[in-house]
């Protein structure tokens, strides 16, 4: 189990060059991305950055949300409501109204399988892969106490109190 804190965690400009990420946690092999998890503000109108052969999962975490929308691609993105889209297609955010939305993004390889992304209360879950578990409040993992903002990582049954996002990945 590998728990880090937000000490922990990178920030870096935008692809696109329009705002930073927080980057939290990312795993490449021969250089080449295969997952990555991040934090970052949607603040404004405007277009995200494109991620050829990547598949990208974001959820609004704070906030009122906003609508992702490009060629095939209609998403509202509401409020601790995951929601998966091609890197490769040009999506803009729109109806931001000019308030902030903090979201939480997976990024992974479309060689991987696709992750599976949501929030748990209160539960176990079954080991299997590699779970990435961020605390939206004070929380635990198999006993292991949380702070809103920390992100544990395991491979191992997990036993959670509090409110986590939880994303099981197959890298």
């Amino acid at each position: 189990m590998i728990h880090l804190r937000p000490s922990d965690y990178t920030r870096q400009p935008w692809k696109n060059g329009k705002g930073t990420t927080t980057e939290l946690w990312r795993l490449e092999r021969e250089g080449a991305l295969l997952v990555r998890l991040s934090r970052a503000s949607v603040v404004e109108d405007g277009p995200f950055s494109l991620f050829p052969g990547v598949e990208r999962n974001l959820t609004v975490l704070t906030g009122p949300g906003f609508r992702l929308t490009g060629p095939g691609v209609d998403l509202p993105c509401a409020p601790l409501v995951p929601v998966a889209f091609p890197g490769d297609v040009a999506v803009t955010a729109t109806g931001t109204g000019g308030r902030a939305s903090d979201d939480f993004n997976v990024m992974t390889a479309r060689s991987l399988p696709r992750p599976q992304v949501a929030v748990e209360t209160d539960t176990t879950l079954p080991a299997g892969g590699l779970l990435a578990l961020y605390a939206l409040g004070p929380a635990s993992v198999n006993g292991e106490g949380m702070e809103p903002g920390d992100l544990i990582l395991t491979e191992d049954e997990a036993r959670l109190t509090g409110r986590l996002l939880a994303v099981r990945l197959h890298p």
